[in-house]
């Protein structure tokens, strides 16, 4: 019988290809002989091409346009020549849309004009209610990728998300958070509870439209102890790698202390900050695959000492059976892509042993 013309059937084949060619995803099996890498906030700042738009688009205008925005998550695929493109959108994409006022002042971050404060405004929070923009862009993005390079989409992770909404923003001293979990614990997991559904249902919408992995930032999981990073934050972070059928990756900044925990999240990969030490037996103790870490300070380094810090990086990771390199965190608005290009360079002149 003749093979129906479906868009489907297409999406299926291209999908399959990647997952053969894709160095990436050949990490997730264990299957790889090179090392892949890509950067965390590889889609933005710091690129020519991305400040000329921001000259002529705010923030809000480049997130919203599908053709835009898929440029942008394509330019490091071209520039750098990275291992996969990363969605460029940010892990307050999903609050905004559920009833959340939220600006993005140039030098101060994410501002949200109606933060939580009590259980009354937990009330008030609902279900997301208009992503169609996310989609398109995720189509638009894979109409261009090569068939060797897969999209990874993300999300905020629940507490991470939750820290910013109670602060009203991206400051660091979570006072407002702390005292929101002690003196209003329903509310707390009432939210958690809210805000762990959406996150699901926005990254299986990210699944539908055809990404092929996705990343849980968990920014500020690491500002609470092992016990209370069991009971306030893991039970929601396992739900959704447990309901997002996909290849999976969790980034815990600060983790060194909840090393032991981590390994019931059931996440493919842990992604760690330049806190943890990779290869060594404290870092042992994680069973997933390791991402990480080289410390994104170093990118001012001459090259001479980035080779060094990257060759050794290299080396100690292969006491892990599944390896991705990447950062400590993002990259800074101020590195020159000179850099970037250097370091995938000589990541990818590096063999690696299939597990």
């Amino acid at each position: 019988m003749p093979i129906r013309n479906s868009r489907e059937q297409f999406e299926k084949f291209a999908n399959t290809i990647k997952m053969t060619q894709s160095l990436l995803l050949q990490a997730f099996q264990g299957k790889n002989k090179r090392v892949p890498v890509w950067f965390m906030r590889q889609a933005g700042r710091y690129l020519p091409q991305y400040r000329a738009l921001k000259r002529k688009f705010s923030l809000q205008e480049m997130f919203q346009q599908p053709e835009l925005a898929a440029y942008i998550t394509c330019l490091p695929v071209d520039i750098l020549g990275v291992d996969a493109a990363i969605l460029f959108a940010d892990i307050l994409t999903l609050p905004s849309q559920m009833g959340f006022k939220i600006t993005f002042a140039p030098q101060n971050g994410p501002l949200i004009q109606n933060p939580i404060k009590s259980a009354r405004d937990v009330d008030k929070v609902h279900d997301f209610t208009n992503l169609k923009h996310v989609e398109q862009i995720i189509k638009v993005v894979n109409h261009q990728l090569p068939t060797n390079i897969p999209l990874i989409g993300f999300a905020g992770a629940p507490f991470t998300v939750l820290t910013y909404l109670i602060e009203g923003s991206s400051q660091q001293q979570f006072t407002k958070t702390l005292s929101f979990i002690y003196t209003q614990p329903l509310a707390f997991h009432r939210c958690m509870k809210i805000l762990t559904k959406n996150t699901i249902d926005y990254l299986n919408l990210q699944k539908r439209a055809g990404i092929q992995v996705f990343q849980l930032f968990d920014t500020w999981g690491g500002i609470l102890g092992p016990e209370e990073y069991k009971q306030l934050i893991l039970p929601y972070v396992k739900k959704v790698f447990r309901e997002v059928n996909l290849p999976s990756i969790y980034y815990l900044k600060n983790a060194v202390h909840l090393l032991e925990c981590i390994n019931e999240t059931k996440a493919d990969f842990l992604s760690v900050c330049q806190v943890i030490s990779i290869g060594n037996d404290l870092a042992k103790k994680v069973k997933l695959g390791i991402q990480g870490n080289l410390f994104n300070g170093l990118l001012y380094a001459d090259n001479t000492t980035l080779a060094k810090e990257v060759d050794g990086l290299l080396k100690r990771a292969h006491v892990h059976k599944k390896y991705i390199f990447n950062l400590s965190h993002g990259v800074f608005p101020d590195v020159a892509v000179e850099k970037l290009k250097f370091v995938v360079n000589r990541v990818h002149r590096s063999g690696w042993r299939p597990s």
